[in-house]
């Protein structure tokens, strides 16, 4: 019962007033198909009007998107998802107000995109709707932002390049943020502080587990990480620097892990496939220093009075549905690398390198995936037929997902790295 053709709208953009949501609206007047059919969405509509007189500067003479008001009922988002063929889903924090909208979209088989970093409420949708999606014929992607699409298709590139290449399958890739210029919006912060509120700690627990939402149990890993990167936070790789622990690299590593899964497990990247994800830091004081603020700051979350302390801060920093203005936006950069090992059995296995890069608002970089994920889906029956449905992955949108971020400004890039005799860890 997939969505087919003949509905009114090709996407709805539900969420079109928030920051996040604006930004892709713009980037889809300015790049997609001026035919395309489709509606922004929202509570209010003349606040929604506002948004399509804005953007129609960008691009008066094409389609302008049609106003579809409506409230985050179950009967309204069902009425919503019925009119189109894919929903792109801004509305956040997503555990407060859009399981809904994913119980909707599964349920009429409508295509579904979002852009969480909530591995909770992740975990939660996959466990209540990835049979209903599949079963419907609903190709259904959360994350495809910031979280965790570069960290996803960094892996995939990898991964493919050691196959295509050198004929192995990969047994580690090890990923940093190595720049990040950016500042999180309204949204965001009341999203982190919230979540704790929302859930327990031990959903928090079974949802961050490893390889928790890989739909086949994940390897024993045959790399393990060393005890001084347990303790302290600090890996060094030869080809990335010193490395410490990052922020963002939970929700990344459980999509990783889950793409692993759906395309086969030991069939596809690998039986010994581990996915690593640090943060670039200048020396090993830094990041242990970094590793244990972040470790004290996770611990602060978890205590009710400072929760709200953070909250009140939060929404007094950028209130949800802002963001930074367009010209700071402009100067922001998100770059991230990564290095990965051939499963090759040798004692100084081959690697290849990957780097991700995109300059500009990091918000608006989301509003593209968004974006050009949709068109992947609306325009590529073949892979749309081969993936079925179901909560899926970023990554397995694959190479045509990347061909259009790269036409987007986005650079990815992997490369096999020259034969050497060591691989110095610590």
């Amino acid at each position: 019962m997939a969505a087919s053709s003949s509905r009114k709208y090709d996407l709805i953009l539900l969420g079109a007033t928030g920051h996040t949501g604006k930004l892709c609206a713009e980037h889809i007047t300015k790049s997609l198909p001026t035919d395309l059919k489709w509606a922004v969405s929202g509570r209010s509509y003349e606040r929604l009007s506002a948004v399509v007189e804005e953007i129609k500067t960008y691009n008066p003479d094409r389609i302008q998107p049609a106003v579809e008001a409506a409230t985050l009922s179950l009967d309204d988002l069902r009425s919503l998802a019925q009119k189109t063929r894919l929903v792109l889903n801004t509305v956040g924090p997503y555990f407060r107000y859009s399981s809904p909208v994913v119980q909707a979209c599964a349920e009429n088989g409508t295509h579904y995109l979002d852009v969480t970093g909530e591995s909770p409420w992740v975990y939660e949708m996959i466990q209540k709707y990835h049979d209903t999606a599949k079963a419907n014929g609903a190709i259904m992607i959360p994350q495809i932002g910031m979280e965790s699409a570069p960290s996803d298709l960094l892996a995939w590139s990898l991964a493919r390049v050691i196959k295509e290449k050198l004929s192995q399958n990969t047994k580690e890739v090890v990923a940093s943020i190595h720049v990040i210029h950016s500042q999180p919006s309204g949204g965001t912060l009341a999203t982190v502080v919230g979540l704790l509120d929302h859930y327990s700690l031990g959903e928090m627990m079974r949802a961050s587990a490893p390889w928790a939402l890989s739909p086949i149990p994940g390897p024993k890993s045959s790399a393990p990480v060393s005890l001084k990167t347990k303790m302290l936070g600090v890996r060094y790789e030869q080809d990335l620097g010193t490395l410490t622990t990052s922020i963002t690299a939970g929700p990344n590593v459980a999509i990783v892990q889950r793409t692993w899964g759906l395309l086969g497990g030991p069939k596809s990247y690998g039986p010994n496939f581990q996915y690593h994800e640090y943060m670039r830091v200048k020396n090993s004081l830094a990041g242990v220093i970094i590793h244990f603020a972040l470790s004290l700051g996770l611990f602060a979350l978890a205590m009710p009075p400072l929760r709200w302390l953070l909250q009140y801060a939060a929404h007094n920093f950028h209130a949800p549905g802002q963001g930074t203005s367009k010209a700071d936006a402009a100067e922001e950069t998100l770059e991230l690398r990564g290095v990965a090992e051939a499963d090759d059995g040798s004692s100084h296995p081959r690697m290849a390198m990957a780097k991700f890069r995109y300059d500009g608002s990091i918000y608006y970089m989301t509003g593209v995936f968004l974006a050009e994920a949709a068109m992947v889906i609306l325009k590529n029956d073949g892979l749309m037929k081969e993936l079925g449905g179901g909560l899926l992955t970023p990554a397995m949108l694959g190479q045509p997902f990347i061909d259009r971020l790269r036409n987007a400004g986005v650079i990815l890039e992997s490369r096999i790295m020259p034969e050497r005799t060591a691989n110095p860890k610590q």
